[in-house]
Order: structure tokens, then sequence, then C-alpha cells
């Protein structure tokens, strides 16, 4: 067993329409479970969120798994016991979710900015799956705080069947052009397996190079040296 490691996931609320994405996060789900680490997310019950999370609440549900929610997007409809639904394309989302203990503990919160600072507090490792504008909005911050030296955690970008090769290629290509100095470019690590996330978060070093600014009241609760 490796050491017990808080891990934030940033994904999507949909599965997409490739099955390989699903089944991944479930097996990075299952991973954390067995390692006896901690799941923070997004609170999320459909899609990949609701399935890493219940893959790392395990079988008999004595996993550990902390979402953390806005509660604009809390489903307010009392139907009774939470129904499974099965999401592919965003298009199918009502943008609410329900909330169940199936899926560990969950914190509402009362905006965005609150969620996004909580995660980041309850958290040694940031992780991003597929997803779309606030998984990369999200994963886009966790770099750029390393970057101004708010954080020195781990940055791992799961590039499930290649899904992020062309944001790698945008990265590589703002290298090449000077906009991001070579050293900082290796504060995002590459996994394209589970096993590699697991990998990446227990070997991490924080690069070189990256800014030693002072934030005593900026993000402070992140900090981590």
């Amino acid at each position: 067993m490796t050491k017990s490691r808080s891990v934030c996931v940033y994904c999507g609320s949909a599965s997409g329409t490739n099955t390989v994405f699903a089944e991944e996060a479930h097996q990075l789900g299952k991973l954390f479970h067995e390692n006896g680490w901690k799941l923070v997310y997004g609170g999320g019950t459909t899609g990949l969120m609701g399935t890493v999370a219940r893959a790392t609440m395990g079988p008999n549900k004595d996993g550990q798994v902390h979402g953390i929610i806005p509660d604009a997007l809390v489903s307010k409809e009392r139907d009774g016991k939470h129904k499974e639904v099965s999401i592919s394309r965003i298009e199918e989302h009502s943008g609410t979710t329900h909330i169940s203990k199936e899926y560990g503990q969950t914190t509402i919160v009362p905006d965005m900015h609150t969620r996004k600072r909580l995660m980041a507090k309850e958290s040694d490792a940031f992780v991003a799956m597929p997803g779309g504008y606030g998984t990369m909005e999200e994963i886009m911050e966790c770099i750029t705080w390393s970057q101004l030296g708010i954080h020195n955690k781990p940055v791992v970008l799961f590039n499930i069947n290649g899904f992020y090769d062309k944001l790698l290629d945008f990265i590589s290509e703002s290298i090449a052009n000077g906009f991001i100095s070579k050293k900082n470019g290796d504060i995002l690590q590459v996994a394209t397996t589970a096993q590699e996330v697991i990998d990446k978060i227990n070997n991490y070093v924080a690069p070189d190079g990256r800014f030693n600014l002072e934030w005593d009241d900026e993000c402070d609760d992140v900090r981590h040296k």
C-alpha cells in the first residue's frame, strides 16, 4: 500500500461517447479505494464524476469520498431514493445533481469560488480526467497556482485515449514560442492509465524555475511546503 493521500479529481458530469472514459474512471476509483486514498471531487452523481466516486467508495461503501458542490447545482427535487442516471452527452444533463450517501460525504457551499478553494485545501494532488469547460478551467488554475508558487502539489493529466493530445500540443507550442518555460512545462505530468496516475502522484517532484512569491492572503489555505 502506498502513502495515504487525498486526491482532487476534476472530470465531466457526463460519461462521454467512448465507454473507455468511464472504464478508466472506475479503475482509478478502484485504485484509490485499494490504496486507502481519499477522493475529493465536485460532488456530482452522474457521468465520470459519479463513476469515480462510486468506485472509490468500494463495494462495501467504506471508501473515503468528499464531494463539494455549490448549492445552485444541487437538485431540489424530493423524489425519494436517488436513482442512478447514465448520461453520455452533456446535452442530456439538467445542470443539477442529486445528493446521495452512496457517493460519500457531500459539502454544499454557496458558490464556485468557495468550492474550488475548499477542494484545493482538502487535497494533496490534482488530477484531470476528460471533461469540458469546467474541467479545463480547474486544472489550468491548479497549474497556474503551482507556477506562481502558491503550492507544489502534484498535477496530473489523465490522458485517456488521447483525449488531451491537442492540449499537450498547445503546451508544447507555448513552450516553443517562449510563453511557458521548459521547466514549468514539467508542472503538468501526463498519465495514460489509472496505475500511472498513482505512480505520477507518488513520484512527483515540483520543478525548479517556478515563481517564488509570497501569498499571505491569496489562497493561503492551499499553501503546501
